[in-house]
């Protein structure tokens, strides 16, 4: 409130008024002044209590100058409310404060009648600043009837999230219980007539042992198609003597010792010869399938331990790798002391029981058959193989013995593994320069993983997309380096040899960065093909 005996000065709704009022509002302004010059000692009151003190105009006498003063403002309030109306009309959501101006103005109208000279109420002279405020909030709000639109566009970006890719390629690539129950059976057929035939019909398979059945469809790790298997025809030898060949400590020459007669003719100056012994299994095996006219005999590939069968079931073509092998049952070569470092991840008994365990030798080398070293030709040392254990660990792959079981948690990892066998296949068709890259690497790198994160809520099933990255995150680096440390020998780099390292790098980066572009047209091709 102003001073006493001090002119009042113009708030800003009389400001407002004098642009728009006529020579009656300058009556009324001078009348406000004289009023001004005679306060008096009252109380201030809301709008109701006003209303309550003086009665309509009707039943009082006034004066010309308590007239000349309630037509000012009478006009003030006219004047005053068009744009708060208006405004209303274009925002409802206003309402509260045109509602708070209105006040404010009954307030000066009973301040002027009752000859008061107090300016506006602070809550009135900010309501103005007030209103604009709360309409840039309100420009900022989602209108009510677009909020489905927005729930359905969140929908959308979540269906086509990289979990979801990720969840619908493994969904693609699964083998139906069906093709696997018809392949498995063929396979199961021809494997039993070649051990009967090599016991029955030769003298140096004759000891053969059960098949060992490894690869990815034994270990439930196949994509896409039941159209690859690997089988192992063990041959025991208790007693040899190896001799490690190159630095890697992954291939060796075998000495046979004593009570071996039937293998002693595939010896070449006291060792045992892979060539020998793999191409006389190779000729058996010939034999025995020209006995069954569905199956053929592949070529022989330079290096390759497996005859390699083919056949088709329900117009599915399969192909069958049976390996020949050794089974030595002693300790382990000295090159796997520091490897299978599973103690964190599946504990010191389970590494106890798996080394305890023979391992296996196969007719394989690398490189020329022709190179030489200390009278030992390459084409004539075996590789060592762990396959069966690679087998076990994944059976059995968590930190908890429950993990994948009925009474357990799921866990992500062979999602994930065949995530990465997909997206290095789908690479190599796509670029023909990564064919030295192959599924074990994948496999080498989730045992490595593993190690890395041992605990199974590292894995959880509902985190694929995560667990998925990283594991490419992994491999990424080792491609980077050039380096993969097989997972039983440490001391052989599994990219020994292999260029395109840092292409193939690369290229799983492009994708892991991407939401995985060469899936998600995978699954357009799916679903183009199921609408035709």
């Amino acid at each position: 409130m102003a001073g006493r005996g001090k002119p009042r000065k113009l708030n800003s709704l009389d400001a407002e008024c004098t642009k728009v009022s006529s020579p009656d509002l300058t009556e009324g302004k001078q009348s406000e002044k004289q009023t001004k010059q005679k306060p008096k000692k009252a109380e201030q009151k809301n709008p109701n209590d006003a209303e309550e003190k003086f009665p309509p105009d009707s039943t009082r006498r006034e004066s010309p100058d308590s007239r000349a003063e309630r037509t000012s403002a009478t006009r003030t309030k006219s004047t005053k409310q068009l744009p708060v109306a208006k405004q209303t009309k274009e925002n409802p959501k206003t309402t509260r404060t045109k509602n708070t101006e209105e006040a404010s103005e009954q307030t000066t109208k009973t301040e002027i009648s009752a000859g008061k000279a107090k300016s506006p109420p602070a809550k009135a002279r900010d309501a103005k600043p007030k209103v604009e405020v709360q309409s840039a909030e309100q420009d900022t709000k989602v209108a009510p009837g677009k909020s489905q639109d927005l729930k359905r566009k969140d929908m959308t970006k979540e269906k086509a999230s990289t979990d979801y890719i990720l969840k619908e390629t493994l969904e693609k690539i699964r083998i139906k219980m069906i093709d696997k129950v018809n392949a498995a059976k063929v396979i199961k057929a021809i494997i039993q007539n070649i051990i009967n035939h090599l016991k029955q019909n030769t003298s140096s398979f004759k000891e053969v042992q059960e098949p060992l059945k490894t690869g990815s469809y034994y270990e439930n790790l196949k994509i896409c198609n039941p159209d690859e298997f690997d089988v192992m025809l063990p041959i025991l030898v208790d007693r040899v003597k190896l001799e490690p060949f190159g630095n890697d400590g992954a291939f060796y020459s075998v000495e046979l010792k004593r009570g071996h007669k039937n293998l002693e003719k595939f010896l070449e100056n006291d060792i045992l010869s892979a060539t020998k012994m793999l191409n006389e299994f190779r000729e058996e095996v010939k034999k025995c399938v020209k006995n069954f006219t569905e199956w053929k005999v592949d070529k022989k590939k330079r290096g390759c331990p497996a005859v390699t069968l083919t056949t088709h079931v329900q117009s599915v073509p399969i192909s069958l790798d049976v390996v020949l092998c050794l089974m030595v049952k002693s300790s382990w070569p000295p090159f796997t002391t520091e490897g299978l470092k599973i103690n964190n991840w599946l504990g010191d008994k389970a590494k106890q029981e798996y080394r305890q365990k023979p391992y296996y030798l196969v007719p394989k080398y690398e490189g020329k058959g022709t190179v030489e070293s200390d009278g030992v030709l390459n084409k004539d040392v075996w590789r060592v193989s762990f396959s069966h254990i690679e087998k076990a660990i994944l059976k059995n792959h968590g930190s908890k013995k429950t993990c994948c079981e009925k009474s357990g948690e799921n866990c992500c990892r062979k999602s994930c593994l065949k995530l990465l066998k997909h997206l290095l296949h789908l690479l190599k068709e796509r670029d023909s320069s990564f064919d030295k890259f192959c599924s074990y690497h994948a496999k080498t790198t989730l045992f490595h993983a593993c190690c890395l994160r041992t605990d199974d809520s590292n894995w959880r099933a509902s985190d694929l997309s995560n667990c998925f990255q990283l594991l490419l995150e992994d491999f990424e680096r080792y491609l980077e380096n050039g380096e993969l440390c097989n997972f039983f020998i440490p001391s052989q780099n599994l990219f020994s040899g292999i260029r395109k390292c840092k292409c193939l790098s690369g290229a799983i980066r492009e994708e892991r960065l991407n939401g995985f572009p060469i899936f998600r047209e995978q699954l357009t091709k799916v679903t183009s093909s199921d609408v035709h």
